[in-house]
């Protein structure tokens, strides 16, 4: 059995039964008493968000969960397939895991999915993406000394703001986790 101190954001624990992960946690130390840990954290089947608080090194169920990167091969309804890129199996995982950071994914890239036994409880885009400027208004040459944002739709169909300088055609990076633009990218 873990404790409380083993506690980390990402962690997923068994908590009444159901399989949670943790979302955010903070330790507070009030000014007389035993320390706290505030959890926040979200039920994987359910989607339900829940707060709980442990008392400093109370016991825990810690779940080791198998993290695979898999290849996103196309949506399916409300399901993506992905392939396992060592057996070639195709899989279907629910997108509601992906959150938002799903929008900015394209096909042929590599996602994280984390399972518990043979069940799908997480999934993460990458941290960064390189997506190509399907359209935005034209950037004017020289307009690099402000630090003003224009939209762009991007070849996923999301709208990101970039600089004035971006234009049609170009290759930015964006993060997945904010949706917002991190640099322009060579071709």
């Amino acid at each position: 059995m873990a404790n409380t101190s083993d506690l980390s954001k990402g962690a997923f624990i068994r908590m009444n039964g159901a399989l949670c992960q943790v979302l955010d946690i903070v330790h507070r130390t009030p000014g007389k008493g035993q320390a706290i840990y505030q959890v926040k954290m979200r039920n994987v089947q359910t989607g339900k968000l829940a707060e709980n608080r442990f008392r400093s090194g109370e016991n825990i169920e810690l779940v080791r969960v198998e993290q695979k990167d898999l290849q996103y091969l196309y949506r399916d309804d409300t399901n993506l397939v992905c392939m396992d890129n060592d057996t070639f199996e195709q899989i279907y995982v629910n997108a509601d895991l992906f959150g938002d950071s799903l929008k900015f994914v394209k096909e042929g890239m590599n996602v994280s999915i984390s399972f518990d036994d043979e069940l799908a409880v997480s999934g993460a885009a990458p941290k960064h993406v390189e997506l190509e400027i399907t359209y935005t208004e034209p950037g004017i040459k020289g307009d690099t000394a402000t630090n003003t944002l224009k939209p762009a739709e991007v070849e996923t169909g999301v709208e990101v703001r970039v600089p004035l300088f971006c234009d049609t055609g170009d290759m930015i990076k964006v993060d997945t986790e904010t949706g917002e633009y991190v640099e322009r990218v060579k071709k």
